[in-house]
């Protein structure tokens, strides 16, 4: 691999100018108001059985505000198939959640040239750890644009600026948004066939960008990956009053007791007739039972917790302790109590191990700790050794971002699938992939699949989102048949989109 420059991009909000400087690029020097830089290198990846080359821009784009000074410096890495027209040429906007997540899982995971070394089953192995060519990157239909949010990743605000401005729903739509903008002019790519791929909260952000994106700057998109999906925080968040959750999470209850075999033979038979047995239980009579709070009679509450210990694999006396109402943060400690071992909660899959057997939730996440240490170690190994980019300061997996300004919903929950229907309504070409993990609890399928329902769309818009599911966690890619069946979506994404047979 071979160093080609160093670029120097100033970028102003309202205009900006581009020049280019050749040096090695072994330490980035201190980084002036005026500039940004970004080295250059060139690689190649096998990917669908062929040999793509490409280039590699990694480094900052300054954002300015309208008077021309500079508030942020935002991080990011761009690849480009080398060889091709940039307008006949997707470009794919991709980014992680929290908030205050780096771009670290999807770039280091599925979506990037590369990914980190794990079994198959998505297990870490042993440190030092380890990247690999990633054969199902994206880079065979889209070049790739992985974006840190401000105080994410190597990005941050401005000397003298305060991070704050960007820590909020309104504040990172309009950041990232005008990050969008100055690219396809920086990089001349206004032409290209546009798309946004986001993970948890980057579906959030992604949601918001649709009709941000649109009505701010008139840019229309081709697509938008929804992985893991949170759009209604009202299915998603537990409230004592707020019952729809506790409905919505009972279908990956039931998948994580099928995995852990906990179920009654009836239903661990098969997982996919056990979750559609699951999910009409739980928009049924077990919503009706919930929405009848304390009408609920002595014989219909002890007949339902014995209906919800068959679809959970909790005891029938535990259901009643919950008054029904089995917290998740409880179902990940009482699934598996007797065994002594937790279960995850990105990844159900994974288990773990507490100091003791007796609290009401687990001391930490198993699935997060199995893939922490590997993907920081590997991000900043990957900068250094391969994209040539070295950097005095951190690189912020997760950056201090709290608390997040939800001020633009004040006594109300985030809804952003209403955004998500708007774009759609004004751009009837934008296709939407949703994709979901079975073993997910921190965006369960099921309230992705509420929420798309609940947009009360058109037949003819309702028609350009697809669902796919995956038998797997929260980031389900780390599970390589998963990875495998997810890269044929997302391909099969792209020629739909495009109107490719």
């Amino acid at each position: 691999m071979k160093i080609q420059s160093l670029l120097f991009i100033s970028c102003l909000v309202s205009l900006a100018a581009f020049s280019q400087k050749t040096t090695a690029p072994t330490v980035i020097p201190e980084l002036v108001p005026a500039g940004v830089e970004a080295t250059v290198t060139h690689n190649s990846v096998t990917a669908d059985g062929k040999k793509i080359e490409y280039t590699a821009y990694t480094g900052y784009l300054n954002l300015k505000n309208d008077t021309g000074k500079l508030i942020a410096k935002v991080f990011f890495t761009y690849y480009k198939k080398d060889g091709e027209e940039a307008n006949k040429r997707p470009v794919t906007f991709t980014f992680n959640g929290g908030p205050g997540s780096s771009s670290v899982w999807l770039h280091m995971g599925g979506l990037g040239p590369k990914r980190v070394l794990l079994t198959d089953e998505g297990v870490a192995t042993a440190p030092p750890y380890q990247y690999i060519d990633n054969e199902f990157t994206w880079l065979n239909k889209t070049d790739l644009v992985f974006i840190d949010p401000v105080s994410t990743g190597f990005s941050r605000a401005a000397p003298g600026e305060s991070p704050k401005q960007f820590h909020g729903y309104v504040e990172d739509i309009s950041s990232m948004g005008s990050f969008i903008r100055h690219f396809l002019s920086r990089y001349e790519r206004w032409g290209s066939p546009k798309f946004l791929a986001g993970e948890s909260y980057g579906t959030t952000r992604a949601a918001g960008l649709s009709k941000f994106l649109q009505d701010r700057y008139r840019i229309f998109l081709n697509g938008i990956f929804l992985i893991s999906a949170v759009l209604n925080f009202g299915t998603n968040d537990y409230y004592v009053g707020n019952d729809l959750p506790r409905a919505l999470y009972i279908p990956s209850y039931t998948a994580a007791a099928w995995y852990h075999k906990k179920l009654a033979p009836a239903l661990q038979a098969d997982l996919k007739k056990a979750l559609k047995e699951s999910e009409q239980f739980a928009i049924g009579e077990y919503a009706t039972a919930l929405l009848k709070g304390g009408w609920l009679t002595d014989a219909e509450k002890d007949a339902m917790a014995a209906k919800l210990s068959y679809y959970t694999g909790l005891s029938k006396e535990f259901c009643l302790q919950c008054n029904l109402r089995v917290e998740e943060g409880r179902f990940w400690k009482e699934l598996r109590r007797k065994d002594g071992l937790t279960i995850g909660r990105l990844d159900a899959r994974f288990t773990g191990r507490d100091m003791d057997d007796a609290g009401e939730n687990f001391s930490f996440d198993p699935s997060f700790a199995n893939i922490d240490g590997p993907f920081t170690a590997t991000i900043n190994d990957y900068f250094e050794k391969e994209l040539n980019f070295k950097e005095e300061k951190g690189y912020n997996i997760f950056g201090d971002v709290g608390p997040w300004n939800y001020n633009n919903v004040q006594n109300q929950f985030l809804n952003v699938a209403e955004s998500l229907r708007d774009a759609m309504s004004k751009n009837p070409a934008l296709k939407v992939y949703v994709g979901c993990g079975y073993y997910d609890f921190a965006t369960p399928y099921f309230t992705a699949q509420f929420d798309i329902e609940h947009m009360l769309l058109r037949p003819e818009q309702r028609k350009n989102i697809r669902f796919h599911f995956y038998e797997a966690g929260h980031m389900y890619y780390i599970h390589k048949p998963s990875l495998q069946q997810f890269k044929k979506d997302v391909d099969g994404f792209f020629n739909w989109s495009s109107n490719v047979n």
